[in-house]
């Protein structure tokens, strides 16, 4: 499960060491030490923590639209064989003295007066002619450095885009540094005329180390065979590649053996689309790596699948790995590690341990020490269920950690089915017994229809967690969502190509999921003990509670904050609210109405001229939840 690698070794393998120059700037200070917020996850580690206490337990119920900003992107949609392809405003905006930098749907990066929501200037990362699959960009980043002549501050802003280029822009101006790369970009996809036309993008923003960008893709799910999943990092000046970690071992490497024969050859998958860490201090890179492909059917990949499903810590300097985790052996689920790891310190045996958190769309909670990969609590190989599509040879265990508990259920049974209306216990009963096989976690797809627990979109997702170093509280936000699947050929031939014929969710004729509620739960979870300090549901379905069910929770997109004011923001839910909970108990001080759900993790920041504090999301809407879509970014202050 956990192996520790002497960086020697390692270098043998997983990392490609280039010689290069890096010039080392000063890291930028921690955002929870001052007032902006300098990275997605609010700092490297990702902890998406603020000592902002401005807005506390006390006056959050005064909160106020201080400025909202419409990025008019809504009929900017490209069309796919006549309808319009599924959009999402996921992006969490970065706060650097006093400019507010954020990525829109459809790929443009616009600037903002952090103070006011005044447009500064906007940049179109995207040619029009670029296909978009999914249609998602979740921000960018920022690195900041002396000039070249010494004299003074070079300030860009890094974003991936969805044709799979990496570009460098001025932060003051907007403009492409032509210094990077060719004239401001970088082109990640790789050159080999066989991949040329598959999908490869960049829809998370990268890590900053010193003067590296550091960035991983997003690649197909299906077909199998496709680009490499080469997580790389650049020189921020120049562009020069410095080094590069390959997910996938070749022969004679350690790992290699866990890919069959030559299942290994031009596997595509096994990719961080996710947003990294970084411990600066310690010079450590975690990578959170997704399935491999084809992420539903592993028969031509059999084995273990090495560094499909792991959690990677590499040098940041160098790339060369340090260890791994693996939290899915050979997965058929797309049960990738989908959200940012998070950097913590948890209290064990009266001893401080640097840890991270990995959060997953089982419901799991992982914590491993951070410089040897190794449980913080123990984890159990555990017998999961066999069988499968034809051809199919899952593992017979999976890891399971003694605690945290899990966050969601891990099996459905008649008990479990849904009652909240008459429709729905008879819709749902009807439903259950046309499933010929799963409820259980692991149960592998069949070619009848198999039930999923939990389905691909969680437990957790890219919502990810946050952490409060003063109490010790992990927050996480979840979905509880079994899915309804199953195998089949696609194309005959030899081999004969395995696809999805049926995936369905679970719900009942109103669209209401087939389990009994919450559908959707915030989660309080104490990681100096691993036990679930609180749960509360997230999200309502006001229908319901016209009925008289309250508090069903909702499936969720979109993850958490928490701050020195005791409090826990969160969007996400599709009852277009935005939230505000406290953190040592979990009850509800604050909500707000959109005009859409808020599909994205806010940020909070001290206005430079003000002297506020605003928590500022995006109010977006669509994604796989909400039919309803906006195009605001909103920013809330006290009066």
């Amino acid at each position: 499960m956990w192996n520790s690698v002497r960086p020697g070794l390692a270098a043998m393998f997983a990392c490609l060491c280039l010689t290069a120059s890096v010039t080392t700037a000063q890291a930028p200070p921690p955002a929870s030490a001052g007032t902006d917020w300098r990275f997605y996850g609010g700092e490297p580690g990702g902890t998406r923590y603020s000592t902002l206490d401005q807005i506390n337990r006390q006056n959050v119920g005064r909160l106020k639209v201080a400025w909202s900003y419409h990025m008019g992107e809504l009929r900017r949609k490209p069309q796919v064989s006549g309808e319009v392809e599924p959009t999402a405003f996921e992006s969490t905006p970065l706060v650097v003295d006093g400019t507010l930098y954020f990525t829109t749907p459809a790929g443009r990066v616009i600037a903002l007066d952090a103070d006011t929501g005044k447009e500064l200037w906007q940049y179109d990362t995207q040619p029009p002619s670029v296909f978009v699959q999914f249609h998602q960009n979740r921000g960018v980043s920022y690195w900041e450095g002396p000039t070249s002549d010494g004299r003074g501050r070079d300030r860009r802003i890094f974003v991936g885009t969805y044709d799979g280029r990496l570009l460098a822009l001025d932060a003051v101006t907007g403009k492409p540094r032509a210094d990077f790369g060719d004239n401001g970009s970088i082109l990640l996809r790789p050159p080999t005329t066989n991949w040329r036309m598959v999908f490869y993008a960049v829809s998370s923003p990268p890590a900053i180390y010193k003067d590296l960008v550091i960035t991983g893709a997003r690649l197909q799910e299906n077909p199998s065979k496709g680009p490499s999943a080469t997580v790389r990092a650049f020189d921020a000046r120049t562009g020069k590649l410095v080094w590069e970690f390959r997910s996938i071992p070749r022969p004679g490497e350690p790992g290699h053996a866990t890919w069959e024969g030559d299942s290994w050859k031009d596997r595509s998958g096994t990719n961080v689309w996710s947003v990294i860490s970084v411990d600066v201090e310690r010079g450590i890179v975690f990578l959170p790596f997704g399935s491999p492909a084809f992420d539903w059917y592993g028969g031509d990949r059999k084995g273990n699948n090495l560094y499909g499903n792991s959690l990677v810590a590499v040098s940041a300097d160098s790339g060369t790995l340090l260890w791994h985790f693996q939290t899915t052996h050979h997965d058929v689920w797309d049960y990738d590690l989908p959200a940012q790891p998070v950097l913590v310190t948890v209290t064990r045996n009266g001893r401080r341990v640097p840890a991270v958190a990995q959060v997953t769309k089982m419901g799991m909670v992982f914590v491993l020490d951070r410089v040897t990969g190794k449980p913080i609590f123990p984890v159990e190989e555990r017998p999961v269920p066999q069988g499968g599509f034809a051809g199919e040879a899952t593992s017979a265990t999976q890891p399971f950690p003694v605690a945290p508990p899990p966050l969601v259920r891990h099996e459905v049974t008649r008990n479990d089915l849904s009652s909240v209306t008459p429709e729905a216990a008879a819709d749902c009963a009807e439903l259950f017994n046309s499933i010929s096989a799963g409820g259980r976690i692991y149960t592998p797809l069949r070619s009848t229809s198999t039930l999923l627990v939990p389905g691909p979109l969680g437990g957790a997702t890219w919502s990810g967690a946050s952490f409060d170093p003063t109490s010790g509280l992990l927050y996480v936000n979840v979905n509880d969502l079994p899915t309804v699947a199953a195998l089949g050929v696609v194309r005959p031939g030899e081999p004969a190509t395995v696809g999805v014929v049926q995936y369905t969710w679970f719900r009942d004729r109103h669209g209401y999921p087939c389990t009994k509620p919450p559908w959707g739960t915030l989660n309080a979870v104490d990681l100096n003990d691993g036990r679930i300090a609180w749960r509360v549901p997230l999200g309502t379905v006001e229908a319901l509670e016209r009925t008289g069910v309250p508090r069903t929770g909702t499936s969720n997109l979109g993850g958490a904050i928490v701050t020195a004011g005791g409090l826990v923001f969160v969007g996400g839910t599709n009852d277009a609210r935005f939230r505000a909970f406290d953190a040592r108990t979990g009850s509800e001080l604050w909500s707000v109405e959109l005009d859409a759900s808020a599909h994205a993790t806010p940020a909070t920041y001290l206005g430079k001229r003000t002297g506020k504090q605003f928590v500022v999301v995006a109010a977006g809407g669509g994604g796989y939840f909400s039919k309803k879509e906006g195009d605001a970014l909103v920013a809330f202050a006290l009066p």
